[in-house]
């Protein structure tokens, strides 16, 4: 199925460029439209209703909210997901358009296959991060409970790789960047993730981020 998607960036030659990786990346993609500010975003969006607004996190306008004020605004738009790609890496950015409603944030550095896969897996209803970045969501959204048990019956249902595999998919690490980290390939990345979720008895990633964050597993 098409996945709508608005670009929403104050700078127009950034606009222009993801517009036209995204175009020739080869997914089913269609470009509904641009923003450049608070307003013209919260606008676009209820106009357009995507599937996807691509949300950078320092916009112009509004009542200086950036891009974590749209994402705020636009919670009553159905179906509309927010990923946030910015320059920024800051936890006090990444937490605060969590906060508000987006689904992921990856930064600008993220190659055109990176970017898609995360547009994707957004528009399914899952989590996307850029590496390291889920860390600080962990930490905002784990609270102050009570840690992890040292034995915790579901966690030793998982052998060892399938723990190491967990732990960095619910980071946010796409599935070449775990191969890499854990030299093996990406079809044993695919083979553990699909174990670890009948084993958890969990649906996705998205639900396997929640399952870690609720044991303080980063």
């Amino acid at each position: 199925m098409t996945i709508r998607i608005l670009v929403i960036d104050d700078h127009a030659l950034v606009r222009a460029g993801v517009r036209a990786e995204l175009e020739s990346s080869g997914a089913d993609f269609d470009i509904v439209g641009e923003a450049s500010d608070v307003e013209g975003a919260i606008a676009a969006c209820h106009a357009l209703t995507p599937d996807v607004a691509l949300l950078d996190v320092h916009l112009p306008g509004g009542n200086g909210g950036g891009g974590a004020e749209v994402a705020a605004s636009c919670g009553d738009v159905e179906g509309l997901r927010f990923l946030a790609l910015s320059v920024s890496d800051s936890p006090e950015d990444v937490v605060s358009v969590i906060r508000a409603g987006a689904r992921g944030y990856v930064t600008k550095s993220i190659s055109t296959p990176e970017l898609v896969e995360a547009i994707q897996r957004v528009a399914a209803g899952d989590a996307a991060f850029s590496p390291r970045l889920a860390g600080f969501v962990l930490d905002a959204f784990g609270g102050a409970g009570a840690p992890i048990a040292a034995h915790d019956d579901e966690l030793d249902v998982l052998s060892a790789r399938e723990q190491e595999v967990m732990r960095l998919i619910a980071r946010g690490y796409p599935y070449k960047e775990v191969a890499s980290e854990l030299f093996i390939s990406i079809k044993t990345v695919e083979t553990h993730v699909s174990a670890v979720l009948r084993k958890l008895q969990l649906s996705n990633r998205n639900e396997l981020t929640h399952w870690a964050m609720q044991r303080h597993i980063i």
